[in-house]
């Protein structure tokens, strides 16, 4: 086996970790921001473990390995929640979130510019590159929306 494939592991671990951190800070925010960060972490997760799950392969896993180390890096999540839960002052859940959430919105802000920035950069077609940044911007526009509502 490969060591992309337990590096990949590895970083999906932690990603999830994150995860599990910001759905924890933002039920403690809200229902109504808990139920938001579920939907858009449940959106970017099912194209981003399908993804995972082909490095896997390509990593020389059989599908059964990869399905299992797969479901075993959601734990990353469930401790996610339960730090988060568990980090909770006893003044409220403001100064909990305080940090949690500044944290983890930091975190996708990261992987967007380092990961997504870049290939709009590199691309050769612009109908391509307008279609991503119009896809972006409405992607802004829909969290503005459900912000104000």
């Amino acid at each position: 086996l490969q060591i992309s494939g337990y590096l990949n592991l590895l970083a999906n671990t932690i990603d999830n970790f994150t995860h599990g951190l910001a759905v924890a800070a933002s039920f403690l925010v809200s229902r109504k921001v808990g139920l938001l960060t579920t939907t858009a972490i449940l959106l970017h997760e099912i194209p981003h473990e399908v993804g995972d799950f082909a490095i896997l392969l390509r990593a020389g896993f059989d599908r059964w390995s990869a399905a299992k180390m797969q479901l075993s890096t959601a734990l990353g999540g469930i401790l996610g929640t339960c730090f988060a839960i568990c980090a909770q002052s006893p003044k409220g859940a403001g100064e909990t979130v305080a940090w949690i959430l500044p944290f983890t919105s930091g975190g996708f802000l990261y992987i967007a510019l380092v990961n997504v920035v870049p290939d709009l950069l590199e691309e050769k077609n612009p109908w391509n590159s307008l279609q991503q940044v119009l896809l972006l911007c409405t992607g802004i526009t829909v969290m503005v929306l459900l912000s104000h509502t």
